[in-house]
Protein backbone atom coordinates (compact mmCIF):
# COMPACT_ATOMS: atom_id res chain seq x y z
CA UNK A 1 0.00 0.00 0.00
CA UNK A 2 1.43 3.55 -0.74
CA UNK A 3 1.19 6.49 1.40
CA UNK A 4 -0.87 9.61 -0.02
CA UNK A 5 0.71 12.70 0.65
CA UNK A 6 -3.02 13.72 1.84
CA UNK A 7 -5.69 11.56 3.61
CA UNK A 8 -9.12 12.26 2.81
CA UNK A 9 -11.49 13.22 6.19
CA UNK A 10 -14.01 10.45 5.49
CA UNK A 11 -12.37 7.18 3.53
CA UNK A 12 -15.40 5.50 3.35
CA UNK A 13 -17.41 8.52 1.24
CA UNK A 14 -13.91 9.00 -0.99
CA UNK A 15 -11.58 6.82 -3.33
CA UNK A 16 -8.08 7.39 -4.86
CA UNK A 17 -6.21 6.68 -7.64
CA UNK A 18 -2.43 7.80 -8.54
CA UNK A 19 0.65 7.18 -11.27
CA UNK A 20 4.03 7.28 -10.85
CA UNK A 21 6.70 8.40 -12.80
CA UNK A 22 4.08 9.36 -16.08
CA UNK A 23 5.95 10.03 -18.90
CA UNK A 24 4.43 13.62 -19.26
CA UNK A 25 5.77 16.74 -18.95
CA UNK A 26 5.42 17.99 -14.87
CA UNK A 27 4.89 21.79 -15.86
CA UNK A 28 2.07 20.80 -18.00
CA UNK A 29 0.57 18.50 -15.77
CA UNK A 30 1.11 20.36 -12.42
CA UNK A 31 -0.95 23.50 -14.34
CA UNK A 32 -3.41 20.97 -15.99
CA UNK A 33 -4.16 19.60 -12.26
CA UNK A 34 -4.23 22.91 -10.68
CA UNK A 35 -6.87 24.32 -12.81
CA UNK A 36 -8.98 21.23 -12.04
CA UNK A 37 -8.97 20.93 -8.26
CA UNK A 38 -12.69 21.63 -5.92
CA UNK A 39 -13.92 20.66 -9.62
CA UNK A 40 -16.94 18.30 -9.47
CA UNK A 41 -15.73 15.06 -11.48
CA UNK A 42 -18.35 15.23 -14.63
CA UNK A 43 -17.30 18.45 -14.88
CA UNK A 44 -13.64 17.84 -14.86
CA UNK A 45 -13.92 15.51 -17.22
CA UNK A 46 -15.64 17.57 -19.19
CA UNK A 47 -13.22 20.19 -19.47
CA UNK A 48 -10.32 18.17 -19.93
CA UNK A 49 -12.39 16.39 -23.33
CA UNK A 50 -13.05 20.34 -24.26
CA UNK A 51 -9.20 21.39 -23.95
CA UNK A 52 -7.85 18.20 -26.10
CA UNK A 53 -10.70 19.40 -28.69
CA UNK A 54 -9.42 22.86 -28.17
CA UNK A 55 -12.20 24.57 -27.22
CA UNK A 56 -10.91 25.48 -23.80
CA UNK A 57 -7.86 26.29 -22.33
CA UNK A 58 -5.91 26.04 -18.76
CA UNK A 59 -4.76 28.83 -17.70
CA UNK A 60 -0.82 28.65 -16.73
CA UNK A 61 -0.21 30.24 -13.30
CA UNK A 62 3.37 29.30 -11.88
CA UNK A 63 5.09 28.18 -14.71
CA UNK A 64 4.66 31.01 -17.29
CA UNK A 65 8.10 32.00 -19.60
CA UNK A 66 7.53 31.55 -22.97
CA UNK A 67 3.65 31.08 -22.81
CA UNK A 68 1.86 33.19 -25.33
CA UNK A 69 -1.64 34.90 -24.40
CA UNK A 70 -5.26 33.67 -25.31
CA UNK A 71 -8.52 34.93 -25.42
CA UNK A 72 -9.83 31.21 -24.15
CA UNK A 73 -7.46 31.76 -21.01
CA UNK A 74 -9.79 35.32 -20.32
CA UNK A 75 -13.11 32.70 -19.47
CA UNK A 76 -11.24 30.07 -17.11
CA UNK A 77 -10.14 33.24 -15.09
CA UNK A 78 -6.86 33.87 -15.74
CA UNK A 79 -5.17 37.38 -15.05
CA UNK A 80 -2.28 37.18 -17.28
CA UNK A 81 -4.19 35.56 -20.31
CA UNK A 82 -1.60 32.80 -20.32
CA UNK A 83 -2.62 29.81 -21.64
CA UNK A 84 -2.08 26.30 -23.85
CA UNK A 85 -3.85 22.94 -24.39
CA UNK A 86 -1.49 20.46 -22.99
CA UNK A 87 -3.21 17.22 -24.88
CA UNK A 88 -0.93 14.60 -23.57
CA UNK A 89 -1.40 15.78 -19.83
CA UNK A 90 -5.32 16.00 -20.23
CA UNK A 91 -5.13 12.37 -21.33
CA UNK A 92 -3.39 11.23 -18.59
CA UNK A 93 -5.19 12.93 -16.15
CA UNK A 94 -8.53 11.95 -18.12
CA UNK A 95 -7.27 8.08 -17.68
CA UNK A 96 -6.83 8.75 -14.45
CA UNK A 97 -10.17 10.15 -12.97
CA UNK A 98 -11.60 7.31 -14.95
CA UNK A 99 -9.59 5.20 -12.59
CA UNK A 100 -10.82 6.92 -9.81
CA UNK A 101 -14.01 6.47 -11.01
CA UNK A 102 -14.33 3.20 -11.43
CA UNK A 103 -12.49 2.63 -7.90
CA UNK A 104 -15.62 4.55 -6.71
CA UNK A 105 -18.26 2.03 -8.66
CA UNK A 106 -16.60 -0.43 -7.02
CA UNK A 107 -16.60 1.22 -3.41
CA UNK A 108 -20.87 1.93 -4.00
CA UNK A 109 -19.87 5.72 -4.04
CA UNK A 110 -22.32 8.16 -5.91
CA UNK A 111 -21.01 8.64 -8.67
CA UNK A 112 -22.53 12.17 -9.92
CA UNK A 113 -21.80 13.41 -6.01
CA UNK A 114 -18.07 13.17 -6.34
CA UNK A 115 -15.42 15.96 -6.62
CA UNK A 116 -11.64 16.18 -6.57
CA UNK A 117 -10.96 16.73 -3.39
CA UNK A 118 -7.12 16.22 -3.59
CA UNK A 119 -4.70 16.65 -6.25
CA UNK A 120 -1.14 16.38 -7.06
CA UNK A 121 1.89 16.19 -8.82
CA UNK A 122 5.44 15.87 -7.86
CA UNK A 123 8.35 15.79 -9.78
CA UNK A 124 9.54 12.03 -10.85
CA UNK A 125 13.19 11.29 -11.39
CA UNK A 126 14.66 12.30 -14.63
CA UNK A 127 15.19 10.22 -17.20
CA UNK A 128 18.41 10.54 -19.65
CA UNK A 129 18.99 10.22 -23.03
CA UNK A 130 21.64 11.62 -25.19
CA UNK A 131 21.37 13.85 -28.21
CA UNK A 132 24.45 14.28 -30.56
CA UNK A 133 26.09 17.69 -31.26
CA UNK A 134 28.53 19.35 -33.76
CA UNK A 135 32.73 18.74 -33.26
CA UNK A 136 31.83 14.96 -31.56
CA UNK A 137 30.39 16.53 -28.55
CA UNK A 138 27.46 14.66 -26.48
CA UNK A 139 24.52 16.83 -24.88
CA UNK A 140 22.16 15.38 -22.03
CA UNK A 141 18.44 14.74 -23.23
CA UNK A 142 16.58 14.56 -20.15
CA UNK A 143 12.99 14.15 -19.66
CA UNK A 144 10.74 15.78 -16.62
CA UNK A 145 8.23 12.92 -16.09
CA UNK A 146 5.67 12.90 -12.86
CA UNK A 147 4.03 11.61 -10.28
CA UNK A 148 0.05 12.48 -10.26
CA UNK A 149 -2.17 11.25 -7.01
CA UNK A 150 -5.93 12.56 -6.84
CA UNK A 151 -8.77 11.98 -4.72
CA UNK A 152 -12.20 12.07 -5.15
CA UNK A 153 -14.79 12.65 -2.54
CA UNK A 154 -18.72 12.93 -2.18
CA UNK A 155 -19.90 16.00 -1.42
CA UNK A 156 -21.83 15.95 2.01
CA UNK A 157 -25.51 17.18 2.49
CA UNK A 158 -25.54 19.90 4.34
CA UNK A 159 -27.22 19.46 7.79
CA UNK A 160 -29.93 21.60 8.76
CA UNK A 161 -30.23 23.81 11.90
CA UNK A 162 -32.88 23.29 14.60
CA UNK A 163 -35.34 26.23 14.48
Amino acid sequence: MVKYAREPDNATKSCKARGSDLRVHFKNTRETAFALRKMQLQKAKRYLEDVVARKRCIPFHRFTGCIGRTAQAKNEGSTTRQGRWPVKSCEFLLNLLKNAESNAEVKGLDVDALFISHIQVNKAMQQRRRTYRAHGRINPYMSSPCHVELTLSEKEAPVKGEQ
